[in-house]
């Protein structure tokens, strides 16, 4: 439709106050010129970012506004997986005792949340959490979540292995042998945090893991189970050595990291790491752990990330997210088999109802079903190919779907709470004599329900009207189209801008 780059420029300057448009933008800024060879050798490229979320605790999953925004994310990313914590918790009603101290179960609510989830086509990362109340050691044991979970170890681990082996059975007589068997047993969740109240911490877990990876296997020696399920990618090689020195199955490790873990955390180091480095940098750490073991052919799920595990609007509500992503998705390709985004949705009570849409939760969909900026970003990052193009710069992603389809992501990546500078990207395409492209974006004006929300003068609570206004203002615009001049496509990017670029 455009037939020269200046043009295609002004067509890509989405801030309306920038005076960086047109002819302008090329003599303001100093184009960043990357090349990129279509013919290149690829390398596989799974979508592992995009398997599995993580979500509000279990009992929120019978909630119909849980199930609409689990539909919208499924939608956008075809995700497999969703994780959640406390499906032993005393309000899912699975343990009871009576008046001898017999077991008592009620798979009543279990079932209603599993087949919930299957009947949207996703199966559970189950998390095997927290203590039921009648069966806990200490039941003042409470953590500071508004639900109040219980943390500490079972009174009696044999009424704990009994547990979850009827729970486990009683999965595979509902679903099935080969179905269950592609689902994963996770035990616990972060047990060197406030999360488990064992102690010794390390070595009581070690305990609880021991009992129950025995217990999953006992049902089924097909079943996975794994963990340690950590924050901060803590006790991994311990672990590793733990199960390797005392014979106990494993199939997977899993562990957390979000960007504004500290290094001292993460690393026992004083120097800061920088957000959009700590995830993968972390991950690369656990990698390698995996790497050096005796248990090489170990997967692993990191089964929870994002930028910030506080509740910071700036960040987690804005379009700060798709360059974040982007960038983590390119830095975090090859080393995990799946990363699970905390969350997909703000049905979310760890602390307490919602007061407003936009507080800073991790979810892609703010209440009431409003997609964030981050879903538009998973939902245009979707697009990428399955094959990936070695390119020359932090910027951009370059792949290859199966169809033939080229797709490429720009982002211009700058800090929470910084205006940044505009980036012209200067794309040189090398091996194909390409002609044509698809450009979507998500930027302050394309995708960025908050900047309505704004002007809305920010409301706590939106009317009906209000909410069909900010759900219409979430949608992305179609994608741009465009024509590719002498093999060059100049794109430019506001901060915090990311471009899908598909070429046919």
């Amino acid at each position: 439709m455009l037939g020269n780059r200046l043009a295609f420029s002004f067509l890509l300057c989405w801030s309306s106050a920038s005076s960086l448009c047109g002819a302008q933008t090329a003599g303001a800024i100093v184009p960043e010129q990357i090349s990129i060879n279509l013919n290149a050798p690829t390398e596989e490229f799974p979508h592992f970012w995009e398997q599995m979320f993580g979500s509000g605790r279990a009992i929120l999953s019978l909630r119909d506004d849980y199930r609409s925004d689990l539909r919208a994310v499924h939608a956008a990313t075809d995700f497999k997986y969703v994780r959640f914590h406390a499906i032993f918790h005393d309000e899912a009603g699975l343990y009871d005792e009576d008046d001898r101290g017999q077991p008592i179960y009620n798979f009543s609510y279990v079932d209603q949340i599993y087949d919930g989830l299957l009947a949207e086509h996703v199966k559970p990362f189950v998390e095997l959490s927290f203590m039921p109340a009648k069966l806990a050691s200490n039941p003042g044991a409470l953590h500071s979540f508004w639900y109040r979970p219980n943390t500490s170890p079972p009174k009696d681990w044999t009424k704990w292995d009994a547990m979850i082996f009827a729970f486990v059975k009683h999965l595979i007589n509902r679903y099935g042998d080969d179905e269950v068997r592609s689902w994963y047993f996770e035990v616990w969740n972060e047990p060197n945090l406030d999360f488990w109240s064992g102690e010794p911490r390390e070595e009581s877990y070690w305990e609880l893991y021991d009992h129950t990876a025995k217990a999953v296997k006992n049902v089924d020696s097909q079943l996975r189970v794994g963990g340690p399920a950590t924050a901060q990618a803590a006790w991994v090689d311990k672990f590793l050595r733990h199960c390797a020195t005392n014979h106990i199955p494993v199939d997977f490790v899993s562990t957390h990291v979000y960007g504004d873990d500290t290094s001292k955390d993460v690393f026992g180091a004083s120097k800061a790491i920088p957000r959009r480095e700590m995830v993968c940098r972390a991950v690369k750490k656990v990698h390698e752990q995996i790497a050096t073991s005796s248990m090489q052919h170990l997967p692993l799920i990191w089964s929870e990330f994002n930028a910030t595990y506080r509740n910071v609007p700036e960040i987690t509500d804005s379009t700060y997210m798709g360059p974040w992503l982007a960038d983590t998705i390119r830095q975090c390709s090859g080393m995990v088999t799946m990363m699970s985004y905390w969350t997909f949705s703000d049905v979310f009570e760890e602390q307490g109802v919602i007061k407003a849409p936009f507080y800073g939760g991790y979810g892609l969909m703010a209440e009431r079903g409003i997609p964030k900026p981050a879903y538009n970003a998973f939902l245009i990052l979707h697009r990428l190919g399955e094959k990936r193009l070695s390119v020359p710069s932090d910027s951009v992603l370059a792949t290859k779907r199966s169809d033939g389809t080229y797709v490429i992501a720009v982002w211009n990546y700058a800090e929470p709470n910084e205006e940044g500078a505009t980036r012209l990207f200067e794309l040189d395409f090398l091996g194909k004599d390409v002609k044509h492209a698809s450009i979507s974006l998500v930027d302050e004006e394309h995708g960025n329900v908050r900047r309505t929300y704004k002007n809305m003068g920010s409301p706590q609570f939106p009317t009906e009207r209000q909410i069909k206004d900010l759900q219409k203002a979430a949608e992305l615009p179609q994608a741009a189209k465009a024509k590719i001049q002498d093999k060059r496509l100049t794109i430019s990017l506001p901060a915090h801008g990311l471009a899908v670029i598909e070429i046919n």
